[in-house]
């Protein structure tokens, strides 16, 4: 699944493209590199988003094109909020 759309899906980020416009601008690492909308997660991945206040960092649980509200925080795991 495309970083971007793991964002919106996951309701980490609002909207898709807020989540574009963020790893564009490098305010997202998956693994420790800098991330491009397009890069494809996998299970097990760890991804930070860094916010103007801190920083977000969880590992990818489970990757679903669609998932209710109270389902959405299943996708994740959160390691460190910052």
């Amino acid at each position: 699944m495309r970083l971007d759309k793991f964002l919106k899906v996951s309701r980490i980020l609002k909207r898709r493209t807020v989540a574009q416009e963020a790893c564009s601008e490098g305010k997202v690492d998956v693994n420790g590199r800098p991330a491009k909308p397009g890069c494809q997660l996998k299970v097990g991945d760890l991804v930070v988003v860094h916010f103007a206040g801190g920083a977000l960092t969880f590992r990818v649980k489970m990757l679903k094109e669609s998932v209710k509200k109270d389902e959405a925080d299943k996708m994740y795991e959160i390691i460190a909020e910052l």
